[in-house]
């Protein structure tokens, strides 16, 4: 699986999008999902442009619903961030239950779990760093409710290899399959990921009926634990090129949209700060794809360091970025993001949140 990085590319992929299918086999592997979240992650193209793209094709809402609610998702957990900040870094509505380290089965990491779907999309993400949403809770709840990991270390892991990274979905959503930020676990027996996953393995641990997952053992195969060396190794600092009269605008890891300001004369900047990939690291792949994108945007000149640096090489220029939860060192002119709805604030459900939006639909 290859994912492209030209910008006519990806808006190429619009028109492929299968709205009425998505709703009625996106939980199959091999469903109608769009493959655009690591182009939306990264803030190439919104969740609002992809709604309104879908939403002029004429679709019956029922048909679509199900796109359009599974894209709102994404801007419910960057609500929760804004209104919760670092506390999405722990267990949110409460503590996780039945957590026995903090650490990460081996087996996860090294794609020997015994579960052949899981551990071929393991070895698999390793090569494209992409996962079916399906398997990323598969692998959620192997780690923390069959394995009793507590989330924290296993969602890390994850994040760091994956090229549609956001910490607010990938945090929460891991929180919520544990437990720490729903009202019960998620689990997946062997039926369910055969079904969904195409396979017929058994045999397995997860070969039980639902009812048997509570008070089972820690099985053997998720026993032994690691702690993952996550680190990102950021590029050389260049020397930059800044244009006195001109606005410096600022991009970064969440922010590379090439549409951003377009027609204004301005000095733009990759900011890539050491703190913000010290806390949530990126693989080395996963860093490439991103420079990839990045060259999307005309003139673009990268800056390896804080925005301190960067304000401090900027004297009295003005300085414009976007809004994001990891911004909230920045100091400028605040540009506001692409939401799909005028909905904002925390809601301690999806389905709350959800109900508020909808009525913008009509």
């Amino acid at each position: 699986m290859s994912f492209v990085t030209g910008y006519n590319g990806i808006i190429a992929q619009l028109d492929q999008i299968d709205a009425q299918a998505y709703g009625r086999t996106r939980n199959y592997i091999n469903g109608a999902v769009t493959r655009l979240s690591p182009y939306i992650s990264r803030g190439v193209i919104s969740t609002s442009m992809v709604m309104e793209h879908v939403l002029k094709q004429g679709h019956p809402f029922y048909k679509i619903e199900k796109l359009i609610q599974e894209l709102a998702w994404r801007d419910y957990w960057q609500q929760i961030w804004i209104a919760k900040g670092n506390q999405i870094n722990q267990d949110l509505k409460q503590a996780q239950p039945e957590v026995l380290h903090w650490e990460i089965p081996t087996s996860i990491v090294q794609a020997n779990t015994g579960i052949q779907a899981i551990d071929a999309a393991i070895n698999q993400y390793y090569m494209d760093g992409y996962l079916h949403n399906h398997l990323r809770m598969y692998i959620a709840s192997l780690a923390c409710n069959i394995g009793k990991s507590h989330w924290k270390t296993p969602a890390r892991w994850m994040y760091y290899h994956l090229i549609d990274g956001d910490w607010a979905s990938n945090a929460l959503s891991w929180q919520w399959v544990a437990g720490s930020n729903a009202h019960k676990k998620y689990y997946a027996n062997q039926d369910n990921i055969n079904k969904y996953c195409l396979t017929s393995q058994r045999g397995t641990f997860l070969d039980v009926s639902y009812q048997e997952f509570h008070g089972m053992d820690v099985p053997s195969e998720l026993k032994e634990v690691t702690t993952p060396i996550l680190s990102t190794t950021l590029p050389e600092n260049e020397p930059l090129e800044i244009e006195p009269s001109h606005p410096i605008l600022v991009y970064n890891y969440y922010n590379l949209d090439p549409n951003w300001r377009k027609e204004q004369h301005a000095n733009r900047v990759l900011l890539l700060e050491p703190s913000i990939f010290q806390k949530y690291p990126i693989s080395d792949r996963v860093l490439r794809f991103t420079l990839d994108l990045a060259q999307n945007i005309k003139g673009l000149q990268l800056y390896v360091g804080e925005f301190e640096q960067l304000k401090k090489q900027a004297g009295d220029q003005q300085i414009i970025f976007k809004e994001h939860p990891l911004n909230h060192n920045y100091q400028g002119t605040e540009d506001t993001r692409d939401w799909m709805f005028s909905v904002t604030g925390y809601y301690r459900s999806f389905f709350s949140f959800w109900k508020s939006c909808k009525q913008e639909l009509r």
